[in-house]
């Protein structure tokens, strides 16, 4: 759903001569799996974490500000505002879905544009424009950036190569099984407070293209920085229908994700 790498490296100035093949950057944000085999639980199965410390921090980051935005708890009373370290995921999930409640796809997006650029200083996206301009460089520096980054949010992930204008570059990422979509179980969730917001951000923010393809069947979902998104018409994701087995506001009689609707 947001874009954390950009919060990093929007703080520093890399080298020129950086070479990727010497320099990874090491993970202090781990996504620990608590499943036998280490990986994503099987599809139909929810994955167990054990989140830590930064896990944390930033679960309840990302959630106190989109509160703001959220609508109350349905609970019959007002709801005590959560302190630091009372969120975890599923709560931050919760607060996601509340966000969408009462507000079409555009303005959805748009809650969470608000909330990334809340995240970042004063001239921000200009500074990472000149840090950052769209090469194969800087394409490849934040795929390496977002696996240790995102990994709160969106579970395992790995570089690969891609193809992008025609030329092999390592600025592919990899998700294996995307914990924010298998968490909400709904496309909309997916697509309206994740791919969309995020590809939107780097390409017209940050000015660095980034297309998002999300996989419904095993939940997986593709990264490609450099590559230029489609309009939203043109996405094939516009023709995803409900997740009907897991998603609990369905609509089994739609083609597509109600919530796709402008």
């Amino acid at each position: 759903m947001v874009a954390l790498s950009s919060l990093q490296v929007v703080q520093f100035r890399p080298p020129q001569d950086l070479s990727l093949h010497k320099w990874r950057p090491r993970s202090f944000i781990k996504c620990r799996i608590a499943e036998p085999t280490g990986e994503p639980a099987p599809l139909g199965q929810k994955t167990k974490y054990m989140d830590g410390f930064f896990e944390k921090a930033f679960m309840t980051l990302f959630a106190r500000k989109m509160e703001k935005f959220a609508a109350p708890v349905k609970n019959g009373s007002a709801s005590k505002e959560k302190g630091w370290f009372d969120y975890d995921y599923e709560s931050f999930v919760d607060v996601s879905k509340r966000v969408m409640q009462g507000r079409n796809r555009k303005q959805q997006q748009e809650v969470v544009r608000e909330v990334l650029l809340s995240m970042l200083p004063p001239g921000a996206p200009e500074q990472f424009k000149k840090l950052f301009p769209p090469t194969k460089w800087a394409a490849e520096f934040n795929a390496a950036l977002t696996v240790p980054f995102f990994q709160w949010l969106v579970g395992p992930s790995e570089v690969v190569e891609v193809e992008v204008n025609g030329e092999k570059q390592k600025s592919g990422v990899h998700i294996k099984k995307c914990r924010y979509l298998e968490n909400s179980g709904c496309v909309g969730m997916c697509v309206n407070m994740c791919k969309i917001p995020t590809q939107d951000f780097f390409t017209n923010e940050f000015g660095l293209p980034l297309t998002m393809i999300p996989n419904f069947e095993d939940m997986s979902c593709e990264m490609v920085y450099g590559q230029v998104p489609p309009p939203f018409e043109e996405d094939p994701v516009v023709k995803q229908p409900c997740l009907a087995d897991i998603c609990t506001l369905a609509s089994p009689n739609s083609s597509f994700c109600p919530k796709l609707e402008a």
